[in-house]
Formats: structure tokens, sequence, C-alpha cells
């Protein structure tokens, strides 16, 4: 537990976070290095010092909460956890930062009894930063500064503005995922940034099916869901926490309810 309230942790890890986005785009503008991981994924000297950063500000803060951090995962440390921890993806998105892509992220979410219930996320590239309460509220920093509100917005006219991740090509799933609503847009994008724009009402439906991890999804599972929006499972229930191996199940984001889009359908 923290004597912090979730309103007054979530400023602190702001600060967190934006020390880590400053190493990240400092570390951008170098030939950076480069490794491949076990899981064949990659990761880059950006993903470790911002991991660095991101636990040691948490463990200052929060001493008593367990830190479960992507590359450490990987790097085999096994960390225990109890009803409240953290997840954090230190740069979320590598594969395009790599890339000179600006859609990458990093993500910070505190769980507690397997649900997200704060949840902050930089971008470092665009210098915005989002961040919820869950049934506080949820906002953006924008790169001048401004703390603006942000909410999801019904799609007009039952008009979709679908996002989608580049692993969803060519997925039977997908296609069949599409077919079942009206769409104004269909459009390509990576990272987190996806469900983010979903939360601040630029967009209004995101399905995932290729694999995810919690530490992907937590922050902004929290900040769509403080700005009024949804993530579920196909089996139409929230996103849970603290599995054995970390991963997530196939999910969906959206704007409003859709569970009567997908009524007799099996994904």
């Amino acid at each position: 537990m923290t004597h912090f309230s979730d309103t007054e942790l979530v400023s602190r890890v702001i600060s967190i976070a934006q020390q880590a986005a400053d190493e990240i785009n400092s570390i951008r503008k170098t030939n950076f290095d480069i490794k491949i991981k076990d899981d064949s994924s990659p990761v880059t000297e950006a993903d470790k010092a911002s991991e660095v950063i991101i636990i040691q500000g948490l463990k200052k803060y929060t001493p008593s909460i367990p830190v479960i951090a992507e590359e450490e995962i990987a790097s085999g440390i096994q960390i225990p956890v109890k009803s409240e921890f953290w997840l954090v993806d230190p740069l979320d998105g590598t594969k395009g930062f790599i890339q000179h892509s600006d859609n990458f992220t990093i993500n910070i979410g505190l769980i507690r009894d397997h649900k997200p219930v704060l949840g902050v996320v930089a971008c470092p590239a665009y210098h915005e930063y989002f961040f919820g309460v869950v049934n506080k509220g949820a906002w953006k920093i924008d790169k001048t500064g401004r703390i603006i509100p942000i909410h999801v917005l019904s799609p007009p006219n039952q008009q979709f503005r679908v996002l989608f991740s580049p692993r969803c090509i060519k997925n039977p799933s997908f296609e069949k995922f599409l077919k079942l609503f009206n769409t104004s847009s269909v459009e390509r994008f990576g990272s987190t940034l996806k469900i983010l724009r979903i939360a601040e009402g630029k967009a209004d439906l995101h399905p995932r099916f290729s694999p995810t991890m919690e530490w992907d999804t937590a922050a902004p599972q929290a900040i769509l869901e403080a700005a009024g929006g949804i993530i579920h499972d196909f089996n139409n229930q929230p996103l849970q926490y603290g599995k054995k191996n970390w991963r997530n199940h196939n999910f969906y984001c959206s704007s409003i309810p859709i569970d009567s889009y997908l009524k007799n359908t099996d994904f």
C-alpha cells in the first residue's frame, strides 16, 4: 500500500514518465544498440534505460509495491506479486522506434485486485502524456503543457473509426470482425496509441487478435476506462491482471458497448 491517494500518486508517476521520455528522446538521436531477446523480439538501450528510471522512481514513492517490468521479466527475474503491483512497459513499440517511427510509448499502470486503477502513458516523440484514474477521470498533457480532460465519443451515425495493429493484416478473425460493423475509416496504427486515440475521442474501435502482454495494456486500459471506454476480451469480460504467464487474451477496445454486434459470433 501507499500513503498517497491515487490522484496524488499519478502526478508523481507522470514525473517519472517525463524523465524516462527525456532519456528515450536523447538515445533516439544516437546510433543506439539493438539486441534480440529469446522470444525473437528486439530490445534497445532505450528500453533498458527507461526501465531503470521507472523502477527507481516507483520504488522511491511506493517501496512496498512490487514492480513488474518487461525487460526484467525477459531477463528471467521473477518477482512475487500481491494484490497490488505495478506493470511497466518501458518502451512499447520498440520495432517502430528502431524504424524511426513516432508511434511508441511508455506505459506505467497500477494493478489492484487484478484490475488497473490508474495509468500513465508517455508519447515521447509527440511530447504528450496521458493519464487516468478509474472512476475519477482521464486527461492529456499536450506539448505546450496544457492539461486537457479527455473522454470517448460515440461513433457518429454508428460509423466506426477503426484502428488496427500491423500484425492483424490478413488475419481471418480481424476480417470477420470488421464485417460486423459499418466503418467510416480503417487505419493501421502502432503501439498503445491506438487505445489512447479511442480514449480522447479520435477513434472508436480497436480489435486485437495477436499476442500482447499485461504490461502492454494495463496503463492504457486504466486511461480508457477512466475516459468512459471499454476494453474487454471476446467473452465480454474486462481484462484481468496477475496471470502466471502475463499474457492477455485477445480483446477489443471501444468507445461504446458492442456486445450486441458480437452476438452469435465466435472469436
